[in-house]
């Protein structure tokens, strides 16, 4: 089976600034594959530039297509859901039109049709508070609800960058769960986490990265036996 996403040699750029030198990686189809390394290393970068948001030189195939040039809302018209760490939802409305302004129409999608009912299934959470404006969510329900705004666009993939950061231990466990319930209706993840505990749990698959390249590829087994790559690039 081809990849669902396939980078090769990419290099990013943050005006004069050279942050990724040379990154491979494959996402296969209704695979988690989880992206590691200490602040700096590269990964929200990594993200963005496969979104567009970067200038990035290389290949970024996307169901064999060369996304590189293309606009950033090109690509997630391609069937590509973004999560950034900022969480990006519009603060000034409510749960349920944030919802609705994630719906994407004309999408290329192979996996589930997913809408707001599922949504409200998911995380009860928001349905308890989707007349309430985004911006007096806490910061665990705007994670959800970033999380459903793009999961609302029917995406083939997510890229999703550190959705547990500064959660409780209860709302960690339930977005790990979220994960897994993505990957089972088919949808493929590419996560950026800090902590590397839960990215080994429900992850096929591992990609280290150090100073913009790539240190170790493996699956979590592998790389927990490897102590010198954890101590190397992991360890705090």
């Amino acid at each position: 089976m081809p990849a669902l996403l396939d980078v090769k040699n990419l290099h990013a750029f943050y005006e004069k600034s050279h942050v990724l030198h040379g990154v491979d990686l494959v996402v296969n189809p209704g695979e988690i594959v989880s992206l590691l390394g200490r602040n700096g290393a590269g990964r929200s970068t990594t993200l963005k530039a496969i979104m567009g948001q970067v200038r990035s030189t290389g290949s970024i195939r996307f169901k064999g297509e060369e996304i590189i040039q293309c606009k950033t809302f090109e690509i997630a018209q391609s069937g590509l859901g973004y999560v950034p760490e900022n969480r990006d939802i519009f603060p000034t409305l409510t749960v349920e039109k944030n919802l609705i302004l994630g719906e994407k129409k004309n999408i290329s999608s192979s996996t589930s049709s997913w809408n707001i009912d599922d949504m409200y299934r998911m995380f009860p959470n928001l349905k308890d508070r989707q007349h309430i404006v985004a911006g007096r969510l806490s910061g665990g329900e705007q994670q959800m609800l970033a999380l459903c705004r793009a999961l609302m666009g029917n995406p083939d993939l997510m890229l999703i960058d550190e959705p547990t950061e500064g959660l409780a231990p209860i709302l960690v466990e339930r977005i790990a769960q979220y994960l897994l319930a993505l990957q089972r209706q088919g949808v493929a993840v590419l996560l950026v986490e800090q902590k590397s505990a839960i990215a080994l749990n429900i992850s096929q698959r591992v990609y280290v990265l150090g100073r913009g390249t790539v240190v170790f590829e493996g699956n979590p087994e592998q790389l927990q036996n490897d102590t010198r790559i954890y101590q190397e690039w992991l360890a705090v």
